[in-house]
């Protein structure tokens, strides 16, 4: 069964840091293209970032420079350094599979997500 788990999520102050977990089963996650979303309360999900089986990354304009996206091959497991968190960070985060573009969603389903808090 193919799973993405995320994890790592929590409750931050402003300007701190977390690193998120996307741990894949079932498949080889290196083959993939791997994004990361969040979806805000009342808000819909956006995308954030993704890596493709080549290593090149997307960022969205309002994380660029804060968030780094990485793979480790071995544990099967995508991650998502977040530095410099703001208020408006604050969301779910999931990860899924999606196409080369990182423009469409493969994924059938959503996972449970994790929880990012930052606020002082």
């Amino acid at each position: 069964q193919l799973q993405l788990v995320e994890s790592g999520g929590g409750l931050v102050q402003p300007g701190g840091s977390l690193r998120l977990s996307c741990a894949a089963s079932g498949f080889t996650l290196s083959y993939y293209t791997i994004g990361w979303f969040r979806q805000a309360p009342g808000k819909e999900r956006e995308g954030v970032s993704c890596i493709r089986p080549s290593g090149s990354t997307n960022y969205a304009d309002s994380v660029k420079d804060r968030f780094t996206i990485s793979r480790d091959n071995a544990k099967n497991t995508v991650y998502l350094q977040m530095n410099s968190l703001k208020p408006e960070d604050t969301a779910v985060y999931y990860c899924t599979i999606l196409n080369y573009k990182c423009d469409t969603v493969l994924g059938s389903s959503w996972g449970q997500g994790t929880q990012v808090i930052v606020s002082s």
